[in-house]
């Protein structure tokens, strides 16, 4: 068997709601546009030399029925006025033949913008842990120029994908965010 690597990847997000939790996470899918296909959670890893692109040429590869790797990120109430988010951060350097990371966040309270950057973080310092690199966050993170410098070889850009939803009284709400593997 020949090992399946990813060439492409891209990013979507969903919500649903629905008195059934179940109904809930499949009209996030359907949301998402990832619904028709056989999902398979993987872990973090982005292959090095693989390209991000765009949600509506990813789902143009894919069949209904396939089997189709993702990395996702869950988040489901069914309390009232819950604020729910799911987010997917990558951490990508920028050396091409290096791999990068990709980091599953799901919170409580947080708007989208703290739910999207706690992600980014927390794919850039998994990154850097996996290159043997442990120290505080805040230590690699360069505000001037909106990049992470792990070393001095080793620059990373950070970016993420988020949803976020109120809970409904009487309904199950679900949010989802993936990045969808295409070998």
């Amino acid at each position: 068997m020949s090992a399946i690597i990813p060439s492409r990847f891209f990013l979507t997000k969903g919500k649903g709601q629905h008195k059934e939790k179940l109904a809930s996470l499949e009209e996030a899918l359907r949301t998402a546009g990832i619904a028709p296909f056989n999902l398979v959670k993987i872990t973090s890893i982005i292959p090095p030399h693989c390209r991000l692109i765009s949600r509506e040429e990813g789902l143009k590869l894919l069949k209904p029925g396939q089997i189709v790797f993702l990395v996702m990120s869950e988040c489901a109430t069914d309390e009232a006025h819950r604020l729910i988010s799911a987010s997917v951060g990558l951490a990508i350097p920028n050396n091409p033949n290096h791999y990068g990371y990709l980091s599953e966040h799901h919170g409580y309270g947080q708007n989208e913008k703290e739910a999207g950057q706690y992600a980014e973080d927390l794919a850039a310092y998994m990154l850097a842990t996996t290159l043997g690199e442990n120290f505080d966050i805040n230590q690699i993170w360069n505000e001037e120029r909106n990049i992470y410098k792990i070393s001095e070889k080793i620059i990373v850009r950070t970016k993420n994908i988020t949803q976020i939803a109120k809970g409904k009284n009487g309904l199950w709400t679900t949010a989802i965010a993936a990045a969808i593997s295409i070998p």
